[in-house]
């Protein structure tokens, strides 16, 4: 009986989510968050109302499903995967604490994900779509997202962020199939920007049924199509328009162009493909003024670096390589060589603290210094910066 909202795409699903999540929330219904990835503790995976759930109510449920979960394991599907446990003890924990709405992100694809087991969502969101996860998903627009729109169900309603024409196609003809109503920002919503400093932005969204002014936290002019996105799902939810203004203005969407310290100014982005890298370099220049830039960099060995390196490579004066902790980090070497064969010279560091360190050390006050490349670098600089203590990698793959 919870109000539900179901999110697939490949970018701007988690901040198109926490707007819808926070305006849910600021209209007064209970509302489950559950999310992915984290940045510092797991915990963040599930929040009610932007609370995290407690390490003893984690626990508690873990040990309370431990039998479900060694019966389902020696069951004919075989293992249950890390992401099924967290999305079962998300429903489980929603349930207790009797939330009235849940907005619940898919961690990959969407038609087999662990979170396609909601039989009547209130609304679908289908973020934009971009080539991420190919070898699991598809290597065209188009097979990925045909995964994405397995979260459409019958008769349900559908919002979709501005798509691709292989996309947009792909959405359309699977919501005809499965007689969804399909509303699309850009042609049934609308928005235009109407300014920005370093810390917000201002637009004005035409949505189905009004006409918002709104403010936002979160810079990107990307973050402008998931607030008008977020906007057409809350009105299909029903929520007031004063929830909708109030809920967007106090979204909390960290480690997206996020300023952590200022003279110099250093932001973190977790900015992870090509495409990522490209509208962060458009944000910097659109939204900061500064004299020289430096770039602390680290990736995770299973993405494309190379495209990353080379919307960086022009832009950034002076180039530090570093590696997070997590096992699937690319080796420093790797990354300085790739700016290499751009013409940038890259200097390597070992670790996170390190980079952050040396970057602030050489940095006027004027200059400017973003660290990014995954949301795992991401993590570590604001727990370095902060202070966090951030909870170290399990080893995350499956047992063979």
């Amino acid at each position: 009986g919870r109000k539900t909202a179901h999110i697939a795409g490949s970018k701007g699903k988690g901040s198109t989510s926490a707007m819808i999540a926070s305006a849910l929330s600021a209209g007064g219904l209970s509302t489950g968050f559950y999310t992915s990835p984290h940045l510092h503790t797991i915990r963040e995976r599930m929040k009610i109302d932007d609370r995290l759930i407690t390490e003893a109510e984690f626990a508690a449920f873990v040990s309370e499903m431990q039998p479900a979960i060694e019966a389902q394991n020696r069951g004919e599907f075989g293992e249950l995967s890390t992401f099924e446990i967290l999305t079962a003890l998300a429903f489980h924990y929603f349930k207790k604490h009797g939330a009235q709405a849940q907005v619940l992100e898919t961690g990959l694809g969407g038609r087999l994900d662990a979170t396609n087991v909601v039989p009547h969502p209130d609304v679908c969101v289908l973020t934009s779509i971009s080539l991420d996860h190919t070898a699991v998903l598809g290597d065209t627009i188009a097979k990925i997202a045909g995964e994405k729109a397995g979260i459409i169900k019958p008769g349900s309603t559908v919002v979709s962020a501005p798509q691709t024409a292989d996309a947009a196609e792909v959405f359309r003809t699977v919501a005809s199939q499965k007689g969804a109503r399909l509303i699309t920002v850009g042609s049934e919503i609308t928005w235009r920007a109407k300014g920005s400093n370093t810390g917000e932005q201002w637009l004005e969204v035409k949505g189905l049924r009004d006409l918002y002014d709104l403010t936002i936290p979160l810079l990107g002019e990307h973050q402008l199509e998931n607030a008008a996105t977020a906007v057409g799902a809350l009105e299909v939810l029903g929520a007031s328009r004063d929830a909708i203004i109030a809920g967007l203005a106090k979204v909390n969407w960290p480690g997206r162009i996020e300023i952590l310290r200022r003279d110099p100014i250093l932001i973190a982005d977790g900015a992870h493909n090509g495409d990522s890298a490209r509208r962060l370099v458009e944000a910097l220049k659109r939204y900061f003024k500064f004299d020289r830039s430096v770039l602390v960099i680290g990736t995770s060995a299973d993405k494309n670096s190379g495209a990353m390196i080379a919307e960086f490579a022009p832009f950034f004066d002076e180039v530090i390589v570093t590696v997070s902790e997590h096992p699937r980090a690319s080796k420093s070497a790797a990354l300085a060589a790739e700016f290499a064969r751009h013409g940038k010279k890259a200097r390597e560091t070992k670790s996170i603290s390190e980079a952050i360190s040396q970057a602030v050390a050489q940095a006027g006050k004027n200059d400017l210094i973003c660290a990014t490349g995954s949301l795992f670098v991401v993590a570590e600089v604001i727990e370095h910066v902060k202070g966090i203590p951030g909870e170290r990698y399990p080893n995350m793959e499956p047992k063979r």
